[in-house]
């Protein structure tokens, strides 16, 4: 199902398809699109809150803003959801940012349950693979296009407790890099954006949910990072000139909070 929130402005631009937007960084990547002139297709799973950001996201940048349901672990929804998307146009950028949430608790590796573990790897990198292989050959076909996958922390090393996180991680990367090798000379940018923090909401205005994605962590001087400031960077990996393209670039707060310390030394007894 497609919701288009639409400014009287029209975009002479390909669409810009942002996969997974919740209120933060998914949110500020397809603001920032949209305010550069695309025509921007947001995509998530919750229509109603998703269709909320895409007027929003029209009326402060007036420009146009499609909300497009989709389920990334499943196959089936990711076609349909990118017949939606397709049929606006051709995709020059594609932003993965989807990602299956898990306790931030460690879990012992006895008591992780194969289906959590599936819809993990469904999420990270299954769902990431099929939206990759809607656009790509559009992208091959005018020599031009770019794709920027969201990493973390997990995507470097396996940490105990997290299984889960690191194996749909750990393949997204080694499926971004592989991408990278085999398209980037036929004119796509495929990098992959690792985000070595938490995100809060924007610094610069309200959010819907003021809340940051770990209890208790905010976006004033904790170390968070402020999701306008990282969709900057994915703004200017779209832009690099192809003779210096980057494939992997990673983002951190200048003082990590107290909870990224602790879990990217977890490994330690």
């Amino acid at each position: 199902m497609i919701r288009n929130m639409a400014s009287s402005g029209t975009s002479s631009r390909g669409i810009a398809a942002i996969v997974g937007v919740g209120p933060n960084l998914g949110r500020s990547i397809a603001r920032k699109f949209a305010h550069e002139g695309y025509t921007v297709a947001i995509l998530a799973r919750d229509l109603g809150r998703l269709s909320k950001f895409a007027d929003e996201i029209a009326r402060e940048e007036k420009s146009q803003v499609f909300a497009i349901r989709i389920d990334c672990s499943e196959s089936r929804s990711v076609r349909e959801a990118f017949e939606g998307v397709l049929s606006l146009g051709f995709v020059e950028v594609l932003v993965y940012n989807a990602y299956q949430p898990v306790s931030w608790n460690p879990t012992k590796f006895s008591d992780i349950r194969i289906d959590s573990l599936e819809k993990s790897l469904a999420v990270s990198s299954v769902g990431a693979f099929h939206c990759a292989h809607q656009v790509l050959p559009g992208m091959i076909e005018r020599g031009r296009g770019t794709i920027l996958f969201t990493g973390c922390s997990a995507s470097l090393k396996g940490i105990a407790g997290y299984s889960e996180l690191c194996c749909g991680k750990f393949a997204l990367r080694a499926l971004s890099q592989c991408l990278s090798m085999e398209f980037q000379p036929y004119g796509v940018h495929i990098a992959h954006v690792i985000v070595d923090g938490i995100i809060g909401p924007p610094r610069g205005g309200t959010s819907s949910n003021s809340s940051s994605r770990i209890a208790g962590v905010g976006s004033g001087g904790d170390g968070s990072l402020d999701p306008d400031a990282v969709a900057q960077t994915y703004w200017h990996l779209h832009i690099q000139d192809r003779s210096a393209w980057t494939q992997e670039i990673d983002l951190r707060p200048s003082i990590p909070p107290r909870f990224c310390e602790l879990f990217n030394h977890s490994k330690s007894p």
